[in-house]
């Protein structure tokens, strides 16, 4: 079998895999499937942003959002199901209106996109990016990623004040 053609049907598996998990995070009346359904959506995004050649994004994905947002969402889900009096049960309201608002939407982005010269110009093969995008944060943006960080410590420090002086 062509490489090409195993490649277009793994990149269609995943596409699908995405879109289908995505329905059940948006259809299903029950947190539980919801969170599980986000957790196949952000895989095949993350395996999406693989074959677009952006290895840096996927790994961020993965890390990021299935490693640590959905993982905590998960935990806080299934910690507080087991109380009692709370209908966990999500209710879907508007559908129409949501669905011509998402086709519009898609059909603006569409056209947005086909205005660009990067869908112009044609299919090219991906390239890594980590290693490009790491001699720019080490080379060229050290000051801003330095302030990124000292602001990040702030806020961390900040937080655990806040909750320290709850505690107390």
């Amino acid at each position: 079998m062509d490489t090409s053609l195993l490649s277009q049907i793994v990149f269609y598996f995943f596409a699908a895999v995405t879109l289908a998990s995505a329905a059940v995070v948006v259809f299903s009346r029950s947190l539980i499937y919801s969170a599980f359904g986000l957790l196949f959506t952000f895989f095949g995004v993350a395996a999406l942003y693989v074959f677009l050649g952006a290895d840096f994004l996927a790994a961020t994905q993965l890390v990021i959002y299935v490693g640590g947002i959905l993982i905590l969402l998960l935990f806080g889900v299934m910690l507080t199901h087991k109380l009692y009096d709370l209908n966990l049960k999500t209710e879907t309201f508007q559908v129409a209106p949501s669905v011509l608002l998402m086709l519009a939407v898609f059909g603006v982005l569409v056209l947005a996109m086909m205005q660009t010269a990067w869908y112009n110009a044609g299919p090219r093969q991906p390239e890594p990016t980590t290693a490009a995008i790491g001699t720019l944060l080490m080379k060229d943006f050290i000051l801003p990623f330095e302030v990124a960080s000292v602001l990040l410590l702030i806020a961390l420090i900040g937080a655990a004040m806040i909750v320290r002086r709850r505690a107390e």
